[in-house]
């Protein structure tokens, strides 16, 4: 075992018997799970069962990172090992070998986006190397140790370890030197565009940096009227300081074994945001103080689930996929709670957390449903941002990321994850503002074409209103997925329904009625003849489509076997006009005859479905192949893009043996827990425990309130 290895285990061990004096058992057992879940996971090419079956690149790819965070935070201070805000580019790659800095990045994690006002930073020994691609070192995984709360890394050719920990808007930085000589930090804002701003200030001993944002999708490459900046002090005397258009560096002269300190703080807001920040999260904070805050940050958090079984390797699996699902959305704001106005990007004063990056067409499957049963103060403080982005914009988002309007994805789901938070009891937003938001989406189309390219409210939603579905023949131009058309249908059946639940609850009957109507319009894009979704023209007549399982344009990344299943709202229904036999037949194809694909999200409903036809064992069945198959505790061990926690989010529930089917509802469909014993300690002071034989056996579904108030 090479030394450094053994030297940072031997630091995670004492860390961990300091730590664990003061712990209950419980959470000392939550320690031991934050060192030894797998942040790797979902870094290196799938390699499950289904992995690249309907996709291809990208798609093949988890796309997460094995960053240093607290949950929901700001920033993922993640190693880098590729250069880049690039959509689709992800910092970290398992299989590249050369190592560019430590970036505070803002990364979709497990997308296919865009990184967005990131900074990175480089620890080199020898000579000075501005660029990327200059300052690539040599790494080695045996030399790498990863946790949620600390990164450390040896860099044998820069002579040199460094060390890595956080909190939600700063980060410290231990480099310890194997030799006497120059140790140089380089602080580059990843500009693609060129645009950044980086300077020395030798007599206050600190740099700061300006990134700003742009927009992809719609607006794609304008300014999104805000951007990063990044506040970097130091205390030892440097023998060189400088700046160029790249970067800036500083230069200490290194003594072997001692180590250099450097800390940053980040804002959205501005200069005297990151400044703020770094007062109130790093100012007279040692290194190892702020790692075991941040270690007891996520002890709390993954408390909030305590698992016993004897398979201990399981357990630290099922908390890797907690790990992964507590990036996003991440907190945009201020610990004073300014934060930039949405679409705008002007400084706004805040009373409470605001949070960004909502790729919703993934997350209100499982995400926010986790969210809401295990964190809803913070799903509530999530939730009021999507209202305030309405206040600020004048449109509830479809898909609001780096703080703009988008039409990255379809559907528009705000809408799902508000009444999901609403239905299930949750009362810490403005719930009659943000139904305004939801109505004028489902009956509204922006007045401006200006505002319409620029991603405000439903596409197509005309069609849809004037035909019950869109027809082939509306293309669907101003959206980054364009045409999709009997996708949008399936999905935009299933909001209507969301908002009628909403309309419900407020005692808004006369749209609950016209939106329920409107949730039937899924039945206008089956085929009778096929019994599949088909695409459909204007004057009612279906394309005729017989390929089940090639993409087809008017579907979402998929094929019309896995969107027929998209209909959460009414399964029952669905097996009706199918007729009960036929819908077996067609769900026992999905599996028998490959079908299946986990690696995105239109699959991820269908194992639960044989719940509605009282075959819940077949659910069973194929829920344990889908968890042992396309899950694994390696690098590669995910089928598909984590998407924001999604992928992560279903390992969760389907874990614990139960799935939210459809959001909006207070319904959870059951599976089979996959442990001895799970323990939901609830924020309410309640606790809800599972075993394998303690759900229900005279049904299929679980309500929400049935967990929380038992």
């Amino acid at each position: 075992m090479n030394r450094l290895l053994l030297s940072a285990i031997l630091m995670c061990l004492c860390h961990y018997g300091i730590m664990a004096k003061g712990l209950s058992r419980h959470d000392r057992e939550h320690l031991r799970q934050l060192c030894a879940l797998n942040t790797m996971v979902g870094t290196a090419p799938a390699n499950t069962k289904t992995a690249g079956l309907f996709g291809k690149g990208s798609e093949e790819h988890g796309q997460t990172m094995p960053a240093v965070l607290s949950p929901n935070g700001q920033n993922f201070w993640t190693p880098q090992t590729r250069e880049s805000e690039a959509k689709c580019l992800s910092p970290y790659y398992y299989t590249d070998t050369m190592l560019q800095g430590f970036r505070g990045s803002h990364w979709t994690s497990g997308s296919c986006t865009q990184d967005y006002g990131s900074f990175t930073i480089a620890t080199l020994g020898g000579k000075l190397r501005k660029t990327a691609k200059e300052r690539a070192t040599r790494f080695s995984h045996a030399e790498e140790v990863s946790h949620p709360h600390c990164y450390s890394v040896r860099l044998p050719d820069e002579h040199l370890t460094t060390e890595m920990t956080a909190s939600s808007h700063a980060v410290i930085l231990r480099i310890t030197p194997e030799q006497d000589g120059p140790i140089h930090i380089v602080v580059e804002p990843n500009s693609d565009e060129k645009e950044g701003h980086i300077e020395v200030e030798p007599r206050k001993k600190t740099v700061y940096g300006f990134n700003p944002v742009h927009r992809i999708y719609q607006g794609w490459g304008k300014s999104a009227g805000f951007g990063g900046h990044l506040l970097l002090t130091y205390t030892d005397e440097p023998i060189d300081c400088g700046q160029d258009s790249t970067c800036a560096w500083i230069t200490f002269q290194g003594k072997a074994g001692k180590p250099v300190i450097v800390k940053a703080a980040t804002s959205f807001t501005g200069r005297e945001g990151a400044e703020l920040n770094y007062k109130a999260e790093a100012k007279g904070v040692s290194f190892d103080k702020m790692k075991e805050r941040l270690a007891r940050t996520w002890i709390r958090h993954l408390h909030a689930i305590d698992v016993e079984d004897t398979d201990t390797a399981r357990i630290d699996q099922f908390y890797g996929a907690l790990y992964r699902a507590s990036f996003m959305p991440h907190e945009m704001s201020d610990v004073d709670g300014a934060y930039p106005r949405f679409a705008n990007g002007t400084r706004t004063k805040g009373n409470r957390p605001y949070y960004c990056d909502f790729t919703m067409w993934d997350t209100f499957r499982a995400v926010h449903p986790l969210y809401t049963l295990l964190y809803p103060d913070v799903s509530a403080d999530m939730m009021q941002s999507l209202v305030t982005k309405y206040e600020e914009g004048g449109w509830l988002p479809i898909f609001p990321s780096w703080n703009s309007y988008t039409a990255a994805m379809i559907g528009d789901h705000c809408s799902v994850a508000l009444a999901d938070a609403y239905i299930k009891g949750i009362r810490g937003f403005d719930a009659e503002k943000a139904y305004e938001g939801m109505r004028k989406n489902a009956f509204e189309t922006p007045a401006s074409e200006e505002d319409y390219k620029n991603g405000m409210g439903r596409r197509a939603l005309q069609s849809y209103l004037k035909y019950g579905y869109i027809p082939l023949e509306d293309e669907v131009r101003e959206a980054f997925h364009q045409k999709e058309q009997t996708s949008r249908t399936l999905e935009y059946a299933f909001d209507d329904y969301a908002v009628a639940q909403m309309a419900k609850a407020l005692g808004k009957e006369d749209d609950y009625e016209t939106l329920m109507a409107r949730s039937e319009n899924w039945r206008n894009v089956i085929n009778p003849k096929t019994g599949y979704c088909d695409g459909r023209y204007a004057d009612g007549h279906f394309e005729g489509n017989t390929d089940l399982v090639r993409r087809k344009a008017f579907i979402t990344e998929g094929a019309v076997c896995h969107y027929t299943w998209f209909v959460p709202h009414n399964v029952e229904g669905l097996a009706e006009m199918l007729g009960r036999e036929a819908f077996e037949a067609k769900l026992d194809s999905m599996f028998t005859e490959g079908r299946y694909w986990h690696g995105n999200e239109p699959c991820h409903q269908i194992a639960y479905l044989y719940d509605f036809i009282g075959k819940r064992e077949k659910t069973v069945k194929w829920v344990d192949y889908i968890l042992d198959t396309e899950y694994n505790d390696t690098p590669g061990g995910l089928s598909g893009n984590d998407d924001s926690g999604q992928m992560s989010s279903w390992f969760i529930f389907s874990s614990m043996g139960f799935y939210p089917v459809c959001p909006s509802s207070d319904r959870y469909m059951l599976g089979k827990p996959r442990f001895r014993r799970i323990t939901l300690n609830l924020q309410n002071g309640r606790r809800f425990t599972i075993t394998p034989e303690s759900l229900p056996k005279d049904r299929n579904y679980i309500t929400h309130e049935e967990i929380v108030k038992q």
